[in-house]
C-alpha cells in the first residue's frame, strides 16, 4: 500500500512544483509590465505587453510535452515584448535540461535572436544596444551551461543508481547460483556415499537371506555390519538435510572430515569384507603432493566404480589400477565383468553422469563403457601439478 502511494505523492509534489514555477514566472511577467509603465514612451505597448504575457504563460505547460516547440514559440513571443522574456527564459532552460547540447544551443540561439530583435525596436532606456546584446548572449549561454550541467549530473546519478541496482541483482544472482551449486554438489556427494553404503548393506542382507545355515558368529557379524552401516547412512543423510537447510557441515556435532586419497585402502578393504574380490594395484609412489580436492575426486571415482560393480556384477572380481605422478597426472582404471542380470539394488542411472560432472569440474576426463570380452571399464584422468 505504501509503495502504491509513493508514486502518487511524487506526482502530486511535481504538480505543485509546476504550479509554483508558473506562478513565479507570472509574477516576473507582471513585474516587467508594471516596470515598463513607468516610462511614458512604453505605455503605448501596454495592450501588446499584456497579450504577450498572457499567451506566454499559457504556453508554459506545453514545455512539459514539447519542450523544443514550446521554447521556439516563446522565443518568437519575446521578439514582440519584454513581457515574454521570463517565459522564454524558462523555455530555453527547459530544453537545456532535457535535450542534447546541439538542440539546446540552437534553441538558445533562437532566443538570442528574438531578444536582439526586441531590443532593436523596443530599446531599454539607459542601456546601450551593444551591452544589451552582450547580456543577452551571456544569459542564454549561462542557461545552456546550467541546463547541460544539471542534465549530466542527473544522468550520472541515474547511471550510478542503475549500476548499484545491477550490482545488487548480480550479487543476488551469484549468491543464488553459488547456493544452488553447493546444494547440487552436496546432493552428488551424498549420492556417492549413500549408494556405496546401501549397496554394502544389500550385500550383507543378501548373505543373511541366502545363507541361513551360516554359523551364529557369521550371522551376528553380518547383522552388526548392517546395524553399523544403517547408523552411518542415517548420519550422512542427516548431514545432507542440514546442508540443504543452509547449515554448514562443520557446524554439525560429530561432523566427519571429507575422504582423501589415503582412504582408498580402507574403501577397498570395506568392499572386500562385503564379499567383492578386488585386485588393487597402487602404483603411486608418493601421494603427499596430491592436492586434497584431487584426492577426494579420486576417492569418489573408485567408490562409484566399486558400487556399480557390486550392484551389477555381484560376486565377480574387480581390477583397480591407480597410477600417476606429479606433472603426469593421476590415472584411475577399474574393470569388472559385465552385468550378470538383475542389479543387486535399483539405481537411478545418474551416478556416472554426476561423476562425469565432478571429474570435469576437477579439470579431468572420464571414460566408461564396454570392453572386449564383455567387461565394463571405468577410466579417469585427473590433473596433478608438478
Amino acid at each position: 500500500m505504501e509503495e502504491s502511494c509513493a508514486p502518487q505523492q511524487a506526482r502530486k509534489a511535481r504538480r505543485w512544483a509546476d504550479v509554483a514555477a508558473v506562478g513565479l514566472v507570472g509574477v516576473l511577467t507582471a513585474w516587467t509590465i508594471v516596470g515598463r509603465m513607468s516610462d511614458p514612451e512604453q505605455q503605448k505597448y501596454l495592450v501588446l505587453d499584456v497579450v504577450v504575457g498572457i499567451v506566454s504563460l499559457a504556453l508554459i505547460p506545453l514545455l512539459a510535452r514539447r519542450p523544443v516547440q514550446g521554447a521556439l514559440a516563446l522565443a518568437a513571443l519575446a521578439t514582440l515584448s519584454p513581457a515574454g522574456t521570463p517565459s522564454s527564459t524558462v523555455g530555453t532552460l527547459t530544453v537545456a535540461l532535457r535535450r542534447p547540447f546541439r538542440t539546446a544551443a540552437l534553441v538558445a540561439l533562437a532566443g538570442v535572436a528574438g531578444h536582439l530583435i526586441q531590443g532593436a525596436w523596443q530599446p531599454i532606456p539607459g542601456l546601450p544596444y551593444l551591452w544589451f546584446a552582450v547580456l543577452d548572449v551571456v544569459v542564454h549561454a549561462a542557461l545552456v551551461g546550467w541546463g547541460q550541467a544539471a542534465q549530466s549530473r542527473r544522468q550520472l546519478l541515474e547511471s550510478l543508481r542503475e549500476r548499484a541496482r545491477r550490482a545488487e541483482a548480480e550479487q543476488g544472482r551469484r549468491v543464488a547460483e553459488a547456493r544452488t551449486l553447493e546444494r547440487t554438489r552436496m546432493a552428488r556427494e551424498m549420492h556417492d556415499v549413500l549408494a556405496h553404503r546401501l549397496s554394502l548393506l544389500a550385500t550383507y542382507a543378501g548373505a543373511l537371506e541366502y545363507r541361513p545355515d551360516s554359523s551364529p558368529e557369521k550371522l551376528a557379524q553380518a547383522a552388526g555390519v548392517i546395524r553399523t552401516g544403517v547408523h552411518q547412512a542415517l548420519d550422512e543423510l542427516r548431514e545432507v538435510i542440514s546442508v540443504l537447510r543452509d547449515t554448514e557441515i562443520e557446524d554439525l556435532p560429530g561432523g566427519r572430515p571429507q575422504p582423501t586419497f589415503g582412504d582408498l585402502h580402507d574403501l577397498v578393504d570395506e568392499s572386500r569384507k562385503a564379499g567383492t574380490t578386488v585386485s588393487y594395484d597402487d602404483r603411486v609412489a608418493d601421494s603427499t603432493s596430491l592436492p586434497p580436492a584431487t584426492g577426494r575426486t579420486a576417492y569418489r571415482i573408485v567408490q562409484e566404480g566399486l558400487t556399480n560393480a557390486r550392484k551389477h556384477a555381484a560376486g565377480h572380481p574387480v581390477t583397480l589400477i591407480v597410477d600417476g605422478s606429479p606433472g603426469d597426472g593421476l590415472r584411475i582404471e577399474l574393470i569388472n565383468p559385465a552385468s550378470n542380470g538383475t542389479p543387486l539394488t535399483p539405481g537411478s542411472g545418474t551416478g556416472l553422469v554426476g561423476l562425469t560432472e565432478r571429474v570435469q569440474l576437477a579439470g579431468g576426463t572420464l571414460d566408461h563403457g564396454r570392453v572386449p570380452g564383455g567387461g565394463f571399464r571405468l577410466e579417469a584422468s585427473l590433473p596433478w601439478p608438478a
